[in-house]
């Protein structure tokens, strides 16, 4: 999570200059859970395999720039980790970064539809630590190359603090581990959003 958050932080840092110009900023922190098909792998013991099920906290956010377009990014992770094959814990963590469109629908509501790339970073859990210079983890990542399509919902329920609902198709490359290259996440945010004259 350490290395999550400095690249959450340096995205920060470089995106400052467009801080000082964006019309809106959003910020949210969701919950939802994943749906993915199951089915079989090359694996010894013949077990099926899946990604679907478990809670996903997650946290979002965007800057509307000009002509209700922008830039947004995501984060979300499974809360607890699952067993791969019934043997191997393992946790997935998706981020992404997207253009988004976000038109008002009325005073109290914005649509919300992005597409972009990001990754899947699969944590395979091992009981043993591996350390290096900076730091020991008890995990191998396996990390895939992902396209993502999404799109919510920000209803306003008091002043600038608003729900969304939410669904997130990851179209992953080459995503070996599991049956499919698809996964869908479903959710519930809630979040705030910053911007003058609102």
């Amino acid at each position: 999570m350490r290395k999550l958050t400095l690249i959450a932080a340096l995205c920060i840092l470089f995106l400052m200059p467009t801080f000082a110009h964006a019309q809106e900023f959003d910020a949210a922190i969701g919950f939802g859970t994943l749906t993915a098909p199951s089915g079989s792998v090359a694996l010894a013991n013949g077990e099926n395999v899946t990604e679907r099920g478990g809670l996903y906290p997650g946290f979002s956010a965007d800057f509307i720039i000009k002509h209700r377009l922008g830039v947004s990014g995501n984060v979300a992770w499974r809360a607890s980790r699952n067993l791969y094959a019934g043997v191997l814990p393992y946790r997935p963590i998706f981020y992404d970064f997207n253009g988004i469109y976000a038109p008002k629908l009325g005073t109290r509501a914005t649509a919300e539809m992005m597409a972009g790339i990001g990754a899947e970073s699969l944590r395979f859990y091992t009981p043993q630590f591996q350390c290096s210079a900076f730091s020991c983890t008890n995990y191998v990542s396996s990390n895939h190359f992902m396209g993502h399509i999404g799109g919510g919902l920000r209803l306003y329920v008091w002043g600038h603090m608003f729900v969304r609902p939410e669904a997130h198709l990851y179209l992953i490359h080459n995503n070996s581990e599991f049956p499919s290259s698809q996964a869908t996440r479903f959710g519930l945010s809630i979040g705030y959003t910053f911007a003058p004259g609102f």
